[in-house]
């Protein structure tokens, strides 16, 4: 009998999304934050999409976090998360901007600043 290789997932990541390629909320990103809705769980959803669903269990992941938790690439995350907001199960969220560029004379300051206070007697 031959054994199946420890990383790749049994079913593959289409069937996992029924076949659709595309995510129906293009918006929804690598970075987003998903977070379950609260709403009751309707009755015949399919197997991803609960297992989506028990990740996001314990608190809000990105999409890549739920992607690595399920061994699943992102676009098929990406596929599942849109069906599930679509149904208002999953809350999405754009992802945090990365901050703007710091003021180096501002970081200098403080520097002199701390050095000041670790000097006094």
């Amino acid at each position: 009998m031959t054994r199946r290789p420890a990383g790749r997932p049994l079913v593959p990541a289409y069937l996992s999304t029924g076949g659709v390629a595309r995510p129906s909320r293009p918006h929804l990103e690598r970075l987003s934050v998903l977070a379950r809705s609260g709403e009751p769980l309707p009755g015949g959803l399919p197997a991803a999409e609960l297992a989506l669903l028990d990740t996001l269990e314990s608190g809000s992941l990105a999409v890549v976090e739920a992607a690595a938790l399920l061994r699943l690439p992102v676009s098929a995350v990406r596929v599942l998360a849109a069906h599930l907001v679509d149904r208002d199960l999953v809350l999405a969220r754009a992802p945090i901007p990365p901050a703007a560029r710091f003021d180096p004379d501002l970081l200098k300051r403080v520097a002199d600043g701390l050095r000041a206070l670790r000097h006094r007697p």
